[in-house]
C-alpha cells in the first residue's frame, strides 16, 4: 500500500480531483466520487505503468497582483 496526495478543485458544477506524483485526474459530482475515482484511476494506472520511486509533493501558497475576477 502506497499512500499518494490529491489536490481537489471544483469547475464548472463539478469537483476535480488529481495526484500529482501520478499525474491521474479524475472527477466527480461529490468531492468523496471525485477522489473515489481518481483512486481508481490511479491504480488502473499503476498497474501498466509501476511507480519506482515516489516522494512527497511539497504543497505551499504563494501570492500574486489582484488580476483574477471574483467568484
Amino acid at each position: 500500500m502506497v499512500s499518494l496526495s490529491a489536490v481537489i478543485w471544483k469547475e464548472d458544477g463539478v469537483f476535480i480531483a488529481k495526484c500529482p506524483e501520478v499525474g491521474t485526474i479524475s472527477q466527480g459530482k461529490t468531492m468523496d466520487e471525485a477522489l473515489s475515482n481518481l483512486r481508481e484511476a490511479t491504480e488502473l494506472y499503476l498497474e501498466e505503468c509501476p511507480m519506482k520511486e515516489h516522494s512527497r509533493p511539497i504543497l505551499t501558497t504563494f501570492e500574486v497582483q489582484g488580476y483574477a475576477s471574483p467568484a
